[in-house]
This record gives C-alpha cells, structure tokens and sequence, in this order.
C-alpha cells in the first residue's frame, strides 16, 4: 500500500507552458483524501515551489534545490547548503568557462547582470531574480548554483562528466538539458526522500517516486515503485520500474490511478 507520492514538478505535474491540468488537480485532492502524503520534489526554489503546492491544495512539506531545502508552513525541517569556499570555486570556474550562472542564497536567486539566460530562466517559471555581483553577496546560506547554456546543450553534456572530478565534493547533476546544478552532496532528492520517510516511518516500499529528468534519478531510486513519465530521459528509464504516459497525456494521473487510486 502506498502511504508517500513523492513527485516531481516540471514535466512531471506541469507541461512546459507551466500549467497543471484539471486531470492532475483532481488526482491530487483524490490522494489526499485517501490519506496518502504527496510531497513535491523539485530543484525550483522553495518561495516558487510553495506557491505549486498552495495552488494544488498541499500542506505537506516542500523539497526544494533538489533536495537540499525541506520546509513546512515556514518551519526548515532538512537543509543542506554549500560552503563559501565551494561557491566561491565555483564561481571561478564559471568565469573561466564563460558560462552563465544563478546564485540562490537564503532562497533568493542572484544574477550578475540582467542577460538572455536569467530572463528566460524567471520568464519560463515566473520567477524574480536580483542583479548583484556575487563578490557583494555574503554567501551565507547558498542554496546552489545553476549553470545555464541555451544554446550548447553538448556543453553540458560534457560539463556532467567532467565535472565530478573536478568538484567531487559536490552533487552535481543535470535538470534539463541546458541546466547544470551545484549543490552540497547531501542535498539530493534521494537523500531529501529518505529523510521525509524516517521523519514519518514510511517504508520504502510504501512509497512512489516519478519525475521525468536525470536529477530525478536520485529521487526515483528512493521509492519502491519508481516511475518514469513517457516524457522521461532514457537514463531516467533506466532505473524505473515502472512507466506511464507523457506529461501532456496525464502520465502522472494514469500512474496513480494504477498504484494508489
């Protein structure tokens, strides 16, 4: 019996337009009522994540930055942040690679200038950002840093291997094909899945992950069904057990209706 839906958020419950369909809607409220724990898990940041959840009726916690933030009705139940040190290395390299990057500190997203890449990252999830050089930031509680190429998604399939070499203290994983994360290595989906299942004493057997991306590969790895949207990456294929529909078809809705409905 499944007691936890622990779910991805963009290609998983949302299309690309942003929108959740009244099929995925009503499928929430149907686990809820049912007495199952859905919780998001997703590498937005947890002011944009809250709202996803305040839309779908959630009261559940958020798992944020890819597993490196919990928080509930304002309370921090899980938080894993970077060092100054490791962002400011990263930093640096970031300005050797002339690659564009996000900086999320205390869950307020940083860019250095007002650019393409930050205005079609906020644009796409109607997010706000701050223009702020990075060397002027304290760095206190930085959430992660996002690497952007929009137009050399090869760069980042590159950048995905090589790096663990170069930073293997980091968790470092691709969330789209143009997005590269830097995040403390406990702040995983997988670890973040984990600590929710201790806090309330669910099995993993009794718990269900989806997503559609590589970073969701942490996250299904943590559930006993995992389930790769018909949308997913084949890497993400790989390590499911079971598959549904794509996003635009109501795959999360179909996936819940075989396990949980």
């Amino acid at each position: 019996m499944i007691k936890l839906v622990a779910t991805d958020i963009d290609g998983t419950l949302l299309i690309p337009e942003g929108q959740f369909t009244e099929g995925v809607k009503k499928c929430v409220q149907k686990l809820c009522q049912k007495g199952i724990k859905v919780v998001l898990v997703t590498g937005r940041m947890n002011a944009a994540a809250s709202l996803i959840a305040e839309d779908l009726g959630l009261d559940t916690p958020v798992v944020s930055y890819q597993g490196g933030l919990i928080k509930q009705n304002g309370k921090t139940l899980y938080e894993r942040c970077l060092t100054c040190e490791q962002t400011e290395k990263i930093i640096e390299w970031a300005k050797r690679e002339n690659i564009h990057l996000n900086l999320y500190n205390d869950d307020v997203l940083y860019s250095e200038q007002k650019c393409y890449e930050i205005e079609r990252y906020c644009g796409n999830l109607h997010t706000e950002y701050r223009i702020k050089q990075f060397c002027d930031i304290r760095k206190d509680k930085v959430n992660k840093l996002l690497a952007i190429d929009y137009d050399n998604p090869a760069k980042i399939d590159r950048l995905e291997r090589e790096l663990p070499e170069i930073f293997p203290e980091l968790y470092i994983v691709k969330s789209t094909p143009y997005f590269l994360e830097f995040s403390n290595k406990e702040a995983s989906k997988y670890c973040a899945v984990k600590f929710l299942q201790n806090y309330w004493g669910i099995k993993e057997e009794e718990t269900l992950t989806i997503g559609d991306q590589n970073n969701d590969i942490a996250l299904l790895k943590a559930g006993g069904i995992r389930v790769a949207m018909g949308n997913a990456t084949e890497e993400l294929k790989k390590v499911a057990t079971h598959s549904t529909d794509t996003v635009f078809n109501d795959g999360f809705v179909k996936a819940m209706e075989k396990f949980c409905i």
